[in-house]
């Protein structure tokens, strides 16, 4: 029997959208028998940026046991799911800013011949989510990774509408994470699985 796919999902979550999305691709992965990490980036806000929503103080409270996530979460697994909220048609400064730390990997060609793939949410429709999606993915190319959208290859993106990821609009906290998100998740965590399986036995022959 092949050894498991090993995957990392790596996010960053303000008041906690993509803390959920995360969990149901971690569960969703682990049912398909992937071995998973859940790692969150740092919180680079100041306290009072934080306290001013409460949302955002309850999720930083909620998510203190989940590890911070390292270079090491990257290189050791065989795919990584990356998540961020969108922030002005792009991914958050927090999760950037640990992109970047990974200078010295990528040097090294330790990020290559990856899967990858990404999600994310926004406050309003649309608000950016397929181009927060798609300038994530240039850097997966400058990683020499290959990148495993969802597509529409299942009932359930068509639900959500967006080939890129798994996105959701959250309407300002009106809108919480619901099953059409939960089902997009979860075809999406079962095909990063599934290719990366597939890679990693074609190249194990």
């Amino acid at each position: 029997m092949s050894n498991p796919v090993k995957l990392s999902v790596i996010y960053y979550s303000s008041t906690g959208v993509g803390t959920e999305i995360a969990n149901t691709l971690v569960a969703e992965a682990e049912a398909a028998g992937a071995e998973v990490r859940l790692r969150r980036v740092p919180e680079l806000a100041p306290d009072a940026a934080i306290d001013s929503n409460p949302a955002w103080r309850a999720n930083v409270e909620a998510t203190r046991s989940v590890p911070e996530a390292t270079p090491d979460d990257v290189v050791w697994a065989d795919a990584v799911i990356f998540g961020s909220p969108t922030r002005f048609g792009n991914i958050a400064s927090q999760l950037k800013q640990f992109i970047d730390t990974l200078g010295g990997q990528w040097a090294q060609g330790q990020l290559a011949d990856k899967i990858y793939s990404g999600f994310t949410s926004s406050s309003t429709a649309h608000g950016g989510q397929e181009s927060t999606l798609l300038a994530l993915y240039n850097t997966f190319h400058h990683f020499g990774g290959i990148v495993v959208a969802p597509g529409f290859t299942d009932g359930a993106k068509f639900a959500d509408g967006n080939p890129y990821g798994t996105s959701h609009v959250d309407a300002q906290g009106a809108n919480k994470v619901d099953d059409v998100t939960r089902a997009a998740a979860a075809v999406q965590a079962r095909r990063v699985v599934a290719i990366a399986r597939a890679l990693k036995n074609g190249q194990a022959s």
